[in-house]
């Protein structure tokens, strides 16, 4: 998809003319002061009308039935939950083998020296 970068003032100064270009397919990052801050992108079809095509080609084929409920694939043996074990894991900085919550996190050297 071809994108252009378009300021916020030239946007607001332009609108239509950058609205017809949305319309043509094409993709607007808008920037200020430079900086992207934001995208206006083509209405694309929705996913019924997407599943549809698929049907159509041949690639999915729908019955219209709901799916049967499944058993979870992974099931937790231990005491604590997964949620918590991934917080735990989410708080630990292995490049620096300390603790990233709480303690002071200023960088070390290799000798561990701040």
């Amino acid at each position: 998809m071809l994108a252009t970068k378009v300021g916020v003032r030239e946007l607001k100064t332009h609108l239509s003319k950058h609205l017809r270009r949305v319309k043509a397919g094409e993709m607007l990052i808008i920037t200020e002061y430079g900086k992207p801050i934001g995208r206006i992108l083509p209405e694309t079809d929705s996913v019924e009308d997407r599943m549809q095509a698929m049907v159509d080609a041949g690639l999915l084929l729908r019955t219209g039935k709901k799916l049967p409920p499944k058993e979870p694939v992974a099931v937790n043996r231990g005491p604590r939950m997964i949620s918590e074990l991934i917080e735990e894991d989410r708080e630990i900085d292995y490049l620096l083998g300390n603790d990233r919550v709480g303690g002071d996190n200023k960088s070390r050297d290799r000798d561990g020296d701040i």
